[in-house]
């Protein structure tokens, strides 16, 4: 019986990935550059994917987890061409970026890692708990109050004057 290749579709994984690292450390070529490395990795040891311990998305994201933890910025030179601007509103994106990023920065090390896993990667609740190697009621639990501290944190900074478009394209809506 042959083994799923955990590559075989890797536009999204790619976009996951991505969007997770992009959380953590921010948008732009050092995410790209990890991201990159992600998939180096994991075309180097895809034989090691065990269907059995998780989905593919999953595997990734415990590499670039790994990736992140070792602190150092990718070494790869970086292409220094214009690329045009992105359609919208730029400034009102672009605080409402900056007014998130602040948030997050508010919180420990286990409540961002925890949002980022959710909305930078879109993992499930069951796929963080594979990823983290916890239950899915304590994923689910846990991401609740970090929510949870994240919007006392918006609502400081709203409350303290400062500008905050950041449920503006953030990605991060919760309903109670």
């Amino acid at each position: 019986m042959r083994r799923r290749d955990p590559l075989a579709n890797p536009e999204p994984l790619i976009r996951r990935v991505y969007a997770y690292v992009a959380y953590r450390i921010g948008d732009g070529p050092d995410a790209e550059d990890i991201t990159s490395e992600v998939f180096e990795r994991a075309l180097r040891y895809r034989e090691s994917y065990d269907p059995s311990k998780g989905e593919p998305a999953a595997w990734l994201i415990g590499i670039a987890r790994h990736r992140l933890k070792l602190g150092q910025r990718p070494t790869v030179p970086l292409d220094e061409t214009a690329e045009p601007a992105a359609p919208g509103d730029l400034e009102a994106d672009s605080i409402g970026r900056l007014t998130l990023t602040a948030a997050l920065t508010t919180l420990d090390e286990r409540d961002a890692e925890l949002i980022a896993l959710r909305y930078g990667a879109d993992l499930t609740a069951r796929q963080i708990g594979e990823t983290l190697g916890i239950r899915t009621n304590a994923v689910e639990v846990a991401l609740h109050r970090a929510l949870g501290r994240l919007r006392v944190a918006l609502t400081a900074d709203e409350s303290t004057g400062k500008d905050s478009g950041a449920s503006a394209g953030t990605g991060i809506t919760h309903s109670n």
